[in-house]
């Protein structure tokens, strides 16, 4: 230490000026860190998740969730463990992987896997991957209302403009829609009417179904649409494609009922509509559209929603008469608000720092030197942190400061020491500077620094 000391002092112009580089380049680089809430603390975890409506909790454990556990996901690379549940409808598969692993290639595999799901009965949708999301995934909400535009136009315009322009954002994982409203041609059946004119629901399903290009229902010649084919002449192939006549729902009604002479206007209401709601969404006080946007492990708060408001900006041209609501969830507003309150707490800190570093040690001087070795073991974090490519988030932040008490300790201690060296006269032996630590029992007597 001694050695340390005595060549600091004959070099000081070279301390200083290697000091103040390095408080310069961590002051600069702190500043341009990306800044977030809280780091990536959760597992490495995939989700598998299928749909089979009309399923019992029992009847989708046994015939899907437990194939896909056994038959397909057991064995993946990485794997550490597997967890599911088995619910009214839906089955849900949580396979968490060993820490490090490539999340990436861990997809790969899971999906290499799941392309054999085709043994699965055939009572459900496909299994699906679900995107992973960051621990603070949800960057914004956006609420989408109107006064001259329906809910359902509007949730076409949502569903096939916004939602896909928003995905492509860089960082972005998922936007969700809720309130959205399908538009859907709807064949409202009464059975009283139906039993006066003597038809059955099956010729009503069956005329429905068959009056579409593609069905769902297995049972309908329309759930597996073929060509029209084509006709030959001598110099070219010509394809005959047919051109759907039905454009509305009053086009729909005017359809013949399967073994009647009754149109379906006739036995049924047929109105344009949408599906039953499980839940809904308000925005402005009123019936709307809310989009829940998240993002990818990783990316930055800030950053992604700058993309996504550049991404919406774009948009508004083509959403005249939609009020776009983007102050509803914005986690970025309170990072800029709690970095800036941070900053002036931190100037503020600053000065009544070197204010108490004057007062206690008496010199400018010191109090310069002991103010300048905090900065420069603040500067040196940031510095090491961008090294190693770590985040600022709000955790590092208050690790920070609460090292910061013992950074000024030790420059008060430090400061101190050197001033008494440099006051006191050489006797040519070596002097032991002690800080004294006691309590009520004990005092220990620790050497700090050895003055010549």
């Amino acid at each position: 230490m001694q050695h340390i000391v005595l060549a600091c002092l004959r070099l000081r112009t070279v301390v200083i000026a290697v000091a103040a580089v390095l408080i310069a380049g961590g002051l600069w680089q702190m500043r341009q860190m990306p800044l977030d809430v809280v780091p990536e603390f959760s597992p490495l975890t995939l989700q598998v998740r299928t749909e089979a409506l009309g399923l019992s909790a029992a009847e989708v454990e046994s015939l899907i969730t437990v194939p896909l556990e056994a038959d397909l996901l057991i064995g993946t690379p990485w794997l550490k463990s597997i967890d599911s549940e088995s619910m009214t409808g839906v089955s849900v598969i949580d396979l968490l992987f060993e820490p490090g692993t490539d999340l990436m290639r861990a997809r790969q595999m899971v999906n290499e896997r799941m392309t054999q799901s085709r043994a699965l009965p055939n009572v459900s949708s496909p299994p699906t991957l679900l995107l992973p999301v960051a621990t603070a995934n949800r960057v914004m909400n956006i609420g989408l209302s109107s006064r001259s535009m329906s809910l359902i136009d509007m949730s076409v315009q949502a569903q096939w403009t916004i939602v896909p322009r928003l995905t492509g954002v860089p960082g972005v994982a998922n936007v969700s829609i809720w309130g959205q409203r399908n538009r859907q041609v709807q064949v409202q059946v009464d059975p009283a009417r139906l039993h006066k004119n003597g038809v059955t629901l099956d010729q009503i399903v069956k005329t429905a179904g068959e009056a579409v290009w593609s069905s769902p229902l297995t049972y309908l010649n329309s759930s597996t649409p073929g060509t029209g084919g084509f006709i030959d002449t001598p110099n070219q192939r010509l394809n005959v494609r047919h051109v759907f006549p039905i454009t509305a729902a009053a086009d729909f009604a005017n359809i013949p009922v399967v073994g009647t002479s009754l149109a379906l206007r006739d036995v049924a209401d047929v109105v344009e509509s949408h599906q039953p709601l499980i839940g809904d969404a308000v925005s402005k006080d009123g019936p709307g559209l809310l989009l829940a946007v998240e993002k990818y492990p990783g990316f930055n708060t800030l950053e992604v929603t700058k993309g996504i408001e550049a991404a919406l900006a774009e948009l508004r041209p083509g959403m005249a008469g939609i009020t776009v609501d983007t102050e509803i969830y914005r986690p970025a507003s309170f990072v800029k608000q709690a970095t800036s309150n941070l900053s002036r707490a931190v100037l503020i800190a600053a000065v009544l720092g070197m204010i108490a570093f004057c007062a206690f040690l008496g010199s400018w001087r010191a109090a310069l030197a002991a103010a300048m070795s905090t900065a420069l073991s603040l500067a040196s974090a940031g510095l090491i942190f961008y090294l190693f490519g770590v985040d600022f988030n709000m955790m590092v932040v208050a690790g920070l400061l609460m090292a910061v008490t013992a950074v000024v300790d030790d420059a008060i201690v430090d400061a101190d020491g050197i001033r008494r060296r440099l006051r006191q006269p050489s006797t040519g032996k070596d002097l032991p500077v002690w800080r004294v630590v006691a309590d009520t029992s004990v005092e220990i007597r620790v050497p700090m620094l050895y003055l010549r």
